[in-house]
């Protein structure tokens, strides 16, 4: 990447402005919980349609969207990054979603 920088001239922000505009994310988002396993659980059930990884807390897959949900290791706390393909408005209202189910 500083290669990159340092051929093109221009700051990584720059750079990696193409790919902002098609990526909408919701960047790490915590939230307290009590038992982080059982709300892990509950997205997985909830997200049964969608393709499933759980290398890292568990991840949710669809075509247009995904989330990564992980427990902390340190703090009662789950978090939780979402990225859509396909609005801003489409990502704000898929992280409500799954905030409110964490969250509940």
């Amino acid at each position: 990447m500083l290669e990159l920088c340092a051929r093109s001239g221009k700051p990584v922000s720059e750079l990696l402005r193409p790919f902002r505009e098609n990526y909408f994310l919701s960047g790490e988002i915590n939230s307290e919980v009590s038992d982080q396993q059982a709300k892990m659980a509950e997205l997985s059930e909830r997200y049964s349609d969608a393709k499933q990884d759980t290398l890292d807390g568990i991840s949710i897959d669809y075509p247009d969207w995904h989330f990564n949900v992980r427990p902390s290791n340190t703090e009662p706390l789950l978090r939780m990054c979402l990225e859509s393909l396909v609005s801003r408005e489409d990502m704000e209202r898929r992280r409500d979603e799954v905030l409110a189910l964490i969250r509940a």
